[in-house]
């Protein structure tokens, strides 16, 4: 679930309990291009305040406009749609093309928000299903690879973390990296032994766990839905930990490090561990995009900025590589030097 869904809710349910009538927006479908994706959420309060969003502005100003002037009076969910003429579409800001379907669901105490936000703050996975014809809502358990589901009788949600991310080590740079990775909705697992580190660790919304890397791989189990970043710099930690990781079907594998302590890594991992090249070619590092990074912060984003592209499934060129961009700098600065010398004689 996009975090930001979670704070439309959350607000939704502050103004119902406040005793102000809110009206859920969802996106269910989308064709060509859309600004926002299948399950995006805007809540609007019969007062015009709004949180979230559907398109980018011009949805939301129209629908804001709808409120002000009629109020919320419909009492069950409605569709409808918007960009379905090329005049309509440049109107709201929709691509060329571009048709978004959305349901508009006025929203009561009987909605089952308050306990959609308990459960999901609880870090459940949870589908919420709502009957176009009453507005009954319910809610049921759901698995990571369902979606959004709308066939203009019943529209299904889901809410939650779908996606798990460990992360070895509970230094500085992890506290930055765990930060922005709840941001982007991962369920963030911490390991680390060491109790210099785990004793000062303070990141709200993380799990910390003290047991060996390598374990609490295998014990988390992971999928296709998971990604694991080491970043300690310490082989007794990192190594079998990664040794299990390349091995599961996480969409995502990688270590913090220099080139040569990346290549000296992967020589270990063939020659004391029996990795195959295969299993080797899993294993990302040095990780993230080359963007000069420096500080904590910087290298964070650097690394879930490559986290991000492996998600969803964006193929980066050769120079946007560390490793790479990197090699590519050092032969540009030989050059420079190599040409400085030659002038000088």
């Amino acid at each position: 679930m996009d975090s930001v869904n979670l704070e439309v809710l959350k607000a939704s349910v502050r103004w119902i309990e406040s005793g102000r009538r809110v009206l859920l927006v969802t996106v269910v479908k989308t064709w060509g291009s859309s600004p926002r994706p299948e399950g995006a959420m805007l809540a609007i309060c019969e007062d015009g305040s709004v949180v979230g969003s559907v398109s980018g502005g011009c949805i939301e100003d129209d629908l804001i406009d709808r409120v002000r002037q009629l109020g919320i009076e419909q009492t069950c969910p409605e569709a409808m749609k918007y960009g379905i003429s090329a005049e309509e579409a440049h109107r709201f800001g929709l691509p060329c093309g571009g048709t978004i379907e959305l349901v508009l669901e006025p929203l009561t105490r009987a909605s089952c928000i308050d306990e959609l936000c308990r459960r999901v703050g609880a870090g459940q996975l949870v589908a919420r299903s709502l009957d176009m014809k009453s507005g009954a809502a319910r809610l049921v358990p759901a698995h990571a690879t369902d979606g959004v589901d709308f066939d203009g009788h019943r529209l299904l949600t889901v809410h939650g973390p779908r996606y798990r991310m460990l992360v070895i080590g509970a230094g500085q740079l992890s506290s930055y990296l765990c930060q922005i990775a709840l941001g982007l909705d991962y369920q963030v697992t911490v390991c680390d032994p060491r109790e210099e580190y785990t004793d000062t660790w303070h990141v709200p919304g993380t799990t910390l766990v003290r047991t060996m890397p390598d374990d609490t791989v295998l014990d988390m189990k992971l999928d296709e839905r998971c990604a694991v970043i080491a970043l300690t710099h310490d082989p007794k930690l990192d190594d079998l930990a990664l040794m299990e990781a390349v091995r599961t079907p996480a969409f995502y594998v990688g270590a913090l490090g220099s080139r040569r302590n990346n290549a000296a890594r992967r020589e270990r991992l063939e020659k004391h561990f029996d990795l195959n090249r295969s299993e080797l070619v899993r294993l990302r590092g040095p990780v993230g995009i080359y963007i000069g990074s420096r500080t904590p912060p910087e290298i964070a984003v650097s690394i879930l900025a490559e986290v991000t592209a492996v998600k969803n499934g964006v193929a980066l060129p050769s120079e946007f590589r560390v490793e790479e961009a990197k090699a590519t700098l050092d032969i540009a600065m030989n050059e420079k030097t190599s040409c400085a010398v030659m002038q000088r004689h």
